[in-house]
């Protein structure tokens, strides 16, 4: 049973790894995709609405499928379904095409990012100890080689299909074989456990409120990161257009580190504990932000956010496993939607307040809601699981049972 969770902990980091690789090729090659297609300023902010519109109804229908078939074939097949997704909008000519390519590619990453939690979940159980915080460092791991890759495609001149095609061409099958691996959660100890760990396998959504309301808030931070870092450093600070595109590769190595070490700081001190640094960490570095005299001051304030926000997310779907031992996989899905709840409030937010106030008075905004974080610090507590906190169950404890409960 050891070599098989080690096999699925490798398979499903190497999903998340590859799902960063595909939505940075997609995001960071936006104007380029705007060029082929012809889509006007006025348009375009409605297909990227709709990516996240998309794929929260994508993880509400994931909640309904989980409970016909196992999470594990969710993901692996929605995960071809995105890559393929990605290829289509380079190979698509007209409205209608990159319309339908980034509908299929929004349905199926609600999907894949509500499955993938449901397995990093219930390995997270199974295995005794926080290791969440690894999955989404290789998918920022991911997100930086997508981004990269863009900027090699950019830089070439490569047509929108060249630069896809021998991404999907490596990954896909990767993938697929890949899924064999994987491992699902459930069993005979999942049953009869409810709310808060009683009976009846139910999600109270009074008890999973506060965690969406932290998922949201990180998602408006991040997303303030993604789409208004650049022009922050250019038209506020005043930097040149080359250094203007670095605070988001520096956020996302940043990221990358903080996830990277982030369950060994769960281990140690406890989620609550480290949920409440990321907050203060984040909240200094919108701060910073705002304050800034000059570019390099400014990137100094992107970097704090990247090591404060990245282990928020992590944690918040880890504690509605906690919270939910019978019905994870529901509060998973549930909690996921608020992933683009958040990402769909969080562009316009800043861009509506620069406009009408100021850029440094926006940066205010995300800095003050990531402190709501605080507030609900103590959904992260570890019990029941007690994962963290001094508490940690030993390594063998789930590790070669029999069942395999959530």
């Amino acid at each position: 049973m050891t070599d098989v969770l080690r096999r699925g902990r490798a398979s499903l980091a190497f999903s998340f790894f590859a799902q960063g690789v595909a939505f940075a090729l997609l995001v960071t090659r936006i104007p380029a995709i705007q060029d082929r297609y012809g889509i006007s300023d006025a348009l375009l902010p409605a297909f990227l609405a709709a990516v996240p519109i998309l794929a929260g109804v994508g993880s509400v229908c994931t909640e309904q499928l989980v409970k016909r078939v196992p999470p594990s074939h969710v993901l692996r097949w929605s995960q071809p379904v995105v890559l393929l997704a990605l290829l289509g909008v380079g190979a698509g000519d007209g409205l209608w095409a990159i319309g339908l390519s980034l509908a299929a590619f929004g349905l199926a990453v609600g999907s894949l990012d509500a499955s993938m939690n449901m397995l990093g979940v219930s390995l997270q159980h199974r295995y005794g100890r926080s290791i969440m915080l690894g999955f989404h460092a290789a998918f920022s791991l991911g997100g930086i080689v997508g981004a990269s890759l863009a900027w090699v495609g950019a830089h070439w001149d490569l047509a929108l299909f060249v630069s896809y095609l021998p991404v999907v061409v490596v990954l896909l099958p990767a993938a697929f074989v890949g899924s064999r691996w994987y491992v699902d959660g459930s069993g005979p100890e999942a049953k009869g456990q409810g709310e808060g760990g009683s009976g009846g396998g139910s999600v109270g959504f009074k008890l999973l409120l506060p965690l969406c309301l932290v998922m949201a808030v990180a998602y408006i931070g991040d997303s303030t990161v993604s789409n208004w870092s650049a022009k922050y450093l250019q038209d506020v600070l005043g930097s040149s257009e080359q250094l203007a595109t670095v605070p988001y590769n520096v956020y996302m190595v940043t990221t990358l580190i903080g996830r990277a070490v982030g369950d060994f700081g769960v281990r140690r001190f406890g989620a609550v504990m480290v949920v409440r640094a990321g907050a203060v960490v984040a909240a200094v570095g919108f701060a910073v932000v705002a304050g800034a005299p000059g570019a390099w001051v400014g990137m100094l304030g992107f970097t704090l956010l990247g090591f404060g926000l990245c282990v928020i997310v992590p944690q918040t779907f880890a504690a509605a496993g906690r919270l939910f031992p019978g019905a994870a996989d529901a509060a998973v899905a549930r909690l996921n939607i608020f992933n683009y709840v958040g990402f769909l409030i969080g562009s316009p937010l800043v861009g509506a307040l620069g406009d009408a106030w100021s850029y440094r008075g926006a940066m205010l905004v995300p800095m003050v809601l990531v402190l709501v974080t605080l507030v609900y610090a103590k959904s992260f507590a570890s019990e029941p699981s007690r994962y963290g906190d001094g508490h940690e169950r030993p390594r063998t404890a789930d590790v070669g049972r029999g069942s395999n409960g959530l």
